[in-house]
């Protein structure tokens, strides 16, 4: 089976970051006109930024919008390198629920990834939408090479997150993580990549070329999945 994906293009941030963030609109209007809630998990980083800029402008019922991040380090909220407390600083003034995947009581990586889990259970589960960056290594999400890479990609269908040690660890950011699984990621209604630059493209296509025998996380993740995938990319 073949992916379906659709790339695509902009000349620029700002452009792709309005188109995104109107498409992001629409997802959760469309969740919440069918179901009367809509759960998203948002990408960390500094590229999907101005996307939710742009989107904290929409006027929708934030109050029924629930926010994970589809990934985070293993730091206390508010440090620079939490996802979860840019993507709060953002969206929790609007009335959106902002759940973090850390836990500050866990005890190490592992614990902290069954903690995630258990508290994932609780929502209302397909995703309506899950949007990814991809890393210049090709990650997604925290999906890494180490010791958990294979758990990640094929643990079991029930587990939405596990805790996941990088190796070699990121130079950037040099701690472990927490994040979705590929089933989490992949059974989402919607599923988006956001990503700028001509490096990051090319490793994008060597990933979806290469399919479920990549070198790339990324090229795991999306290798036979059943939903369309829509790829924004800038320069």
């Amino acid at each position: 089976m073949t992916t379906e994906i659709e790339w695509w293009e902009y000349d620029g941030a700002g452009e792709m970051a309005d188109a995104v963030a109107g498409d992001i609109q629409f997802i959760i209007e469309s969740a919440i006109d069918a179901r009367g809630a809509a759960v998203i998990a948002l990408a960390g980083g500094k590229t999907p930024l101005p996307i939710y800029e742009k989107l904290v402008q929409a006027k929708l019922d934030w109050k029924r919008v629930t926010i994970i991040p589809g990934d985070d380090r293993l730091v206390p909220l508010g440090d620079p390198l939490s996802n979860v407390t840019a993507i709060g600083k953002m969206f929790l003034p609007k009335g959106a629920r902002v759940i973090p995947l850390i836990s500050d009581k866990a005890e190490d990586y592992k614990a902290a990834g069954r903690a995630a889990d258990a508290r994932l259970q609780d929502l209302h589960w397909p995703l309506d939408l899950c949007l990814l960056g991809v890393g210049g290594d090709g990650h997604a999400a925290s999906i890494f090479p180490g010791p958990d890479f294979e758990e990640a990609l094929n643990g079991p269908r029930e587990r939405r997150a596990l805790g996941v040690m990088p190796d070699p660890l990121p130079p950037e950011a040099p701690v472990a993580r927490v994040t979705l699984s590929r089933t989490a990621i992949v059974s989402a209604r919607a599923l988006m990549i956001a990503l700028t630059g001509d490096a990051k493209r090319g490793v994008l296509e060597d990933a979806i070329r290469q399919g479920a025998s990549s070198n790339y996380p990324v090229g795991r993740i999306l290798a036979d999945v059943e939903l369309p995938v829509d790829i924004h990319w800038s320069a």
